[in-house]
C-alpha cells in the first residue's frame, strides 16, 4: 500500500469516526496498520481502532488491537491505552496482561496472580437492563470490577453480582460527605446465587428496620427498606446528588423490604427479628 493511499484511508477512518461509524472506521484504520503498524502516529490509529471496537462491545477486538496500542504507548504516565487494554483484558479474563495493563497506566496492583480481587474502594454503578437505569453501590474489586452491595429493585439485577463499569464518570453521589464517581455499566461480569424477596414488615420505629437490615448484613446477606429508593429523571442522575442520614432515614410502620438470601434463611432471620416487640412479617415473595 503506498502512503498516498494510507493517507486516504485514514482520512476517510476519521470521517467514518466523526459520524460514529465504529465498524467502518476501525476496519479502515486496520487496513493501514496492517501495512504501517510502526509509523509515528500508529499508536494513535491502533488506540482509535480499539476504542471503536470497544465502543460496539467487541471485546475480542479492543482487546486484540489494544495490546498492539498498549505496547506503543508511554508505561506510567495515564495513557488511556493502557486503561482500556485493562477493561477489555478483565472482559476477556486474561489476568496477567489486565495486571500489567493497570500497572502500566499507573496503578499498583495487590502482589499475586490471576484474578484481581482488591479493595480499591467505593463508586455508584448505573446498572443499565431492559431500559432500566438504577444506579447502585459497589465496591471495587479493581479499577473496572465492582460487587454490587445493594439489593437492586431491577427485576433480573441481584446483590453480590459483580459488575464491570466503564472508566468515564457519568454522575457524582456523596453520601455523608464522602463523594464518589457514577459510571456506566460495560456489563455484568459474575452472577450472583441469591435470590431476591420481596416482604412487608411492621415495626415500631426505624431502629427496628435498623436491626433488620443489620441482621442480614452480619451473615452477608442484603436488606433494603422501600425508603432507600429514590427516583430522579436522567439529568438528575447524570449530575451530583447529596445524601446525608436525615435525607435517606428508615421508618416505623408498615414498609416493604428487598431482601437478598436464600428464602429458608430469610424466613429464619424474619422469625429471629420478629421476636421483638411491636414487630412482625407477612406476603415474602420472590421478587422478579
Amino acid at each position: 500500500m503506498k502512503k498516498s493511499e494510507a493517507k486516504q484511508l485514514l482520512e476517510r477512518a476519521r470521517e467514518m469516526w466523526d459520524t460514529q461509524e465504529w465498524l467502518r472506521s476501525a476496519e479502515l484504520y486496520e487496513q493501514v496498520l496492517a501495512h504501517y503498524p510502526d509509523e509515528d502516529l500508529s499508536a494513535m490509529w491502533w488506540y482509535d481502532a480499539a476504542l471503536a471496537y470497544k465502543f460496539l462491545r467487541n471485546w475480542a477486538k479492543a482487546y486484540e488491537l489494544g495490546r498492539q496500542a498498549a505496547a506503543r504507548s508511554p508505561r506510567g504516565e495515564q495513557d488511556p491505552a493502557f486503561w482500556n487494554l485493562g477493561v477489555a483484558a478483565t472482559i476477556q479474563r486474561d489476568w496477567a496482561t489486565a495486571r500489567d495493563a493497570w500497572e502500566g497506566f499507573g496503578i499498583p496492583m495487590p502482589e499475586g496472580e490471576g484474578e484481581i480481587n482488591g479493595a480499591f474502594g467505593a463508586a455508584c454503578v448505573r446498572l443499565n437492563t431492559g431500559g432500566e437505569r438504577e444506579v447502585v453501590w459497589i465496591q471495587r474489586l479493581c479499577p473496572t470490577r465492582g460487587r454490587v452491595m445493594n439489593v437492586p429493585a431491577t427485576k433480573g439485577r441481584r446483590f453480590g453480582e459483580i459488575v464491570v463499569h466503564d472508566g468515564e464518570p457519568t454522575g457524582e453521589r456523596t453520601f455523608n460527605g464522602q463523594s464518589v464517581a457514577v459510571f456506566d455499566e460495560l456489563l455484568l461480569f459474575d452472577s450472583s446465587s441469591l435470590p431476591t424477596l420481596h416482604v412487608t414488615v411492621n415495626a415500631t420505629d426505624a431502629s427496628d428496620i435498623d436491626a433488620l437490615v443489620a441482621s442480614f448484613f452480619a451473615e452477608d446477606f442484603g436488606a433494603e427498606p422501600a425508603s432507600s429508593f429514590h427516583m430522579l429523571c436522567a439529568c438528575c442522575s447524570e449530575g451530583r446528588v447529596d445524601w446525608d442520614e436525615t435525607t435517606v432515614p428508615t421508618h416505623g410502620g408498615s414498609q416493604s423490604v428487598w431482601l437478598a438470601a436464600p428464602e429458608t434463611e430469610a424466613r429464619r432471620l424474619l422469625d429471629d427479628w420478629a421476636t421483638g416487640d411491636g414487630r412482625s412479617w407477612n406476603g415474602l415473595e420472590l421478587f422478579g
